[in-house]
């Protein structure tokens, strides 16, 4: 076990430079597994299509993740899709406002956990879609987007 601790260790540090980014899970069914290879341990199963990830690094067919709540590990790529969604975080139910200000009407609410296709992003609201159901909400209630990430 120590001698796969080191490579590992070596592995990561021959990783070349890549800015982090987020993907979505393309499938109902993703192993998050220990190293970059299907020998590898499974860490969890993800059992939810289009959940986000932060893409850390690639390896071959490999890509290191993080999911919301801080682990890390392997996904093969063919598993990931670039299409962008977010994770609903916070307490309560999220507002879905008409316009990216605070004092917007409500259209829906959102609960926690919910994932939704990310559309854009102005400095403190990003525009998202779930079921059909198009609204802006604030950035601090969603997971999958960089502090200060502009998307038009």
């Amino acid at each position: 076990m120590r001698r796969a601790a080191v490579l590992l260790v070596a592995l990561l540090a021959a990783l070349p430079a890549q800015a982090a980014h987020y993907a979505s899970l393309k499938s109902d069914k993703v192993y998050l597994r220990e190293g970059p290879t299907f020998k590898h341990r499974v860490l969890f199963v993800y059992q939810r299509r289009n959940y986000p990830l932060q893409v850390l690094a690639a390896y071959d067919s490999w890509r290191r993740v993080r999911d919301v709540d801080g682990a890390v590990g392997w996904v093969s790529q063919t598993m990931l899709s670039d299409a962008r969604t977010v994770l609903v975080v916070g307490k309560g139910r999220a507002a879905l406002r008409s316009a990216p200000v605070p004092n917007a009407s409500v259209s829906a609410d959102a609960d926690p956990g919910v994932v939704a296709r990310l559309k854009a992003c102005k400095p403190r609201f990003c525009q998202i879609t779930v079921e059909g159901v198009t609204g802006w909400i604030g950035r601090d209630r969603i997971w999958g987007v960089d502090a200060g990430e502009i998307i038009e």
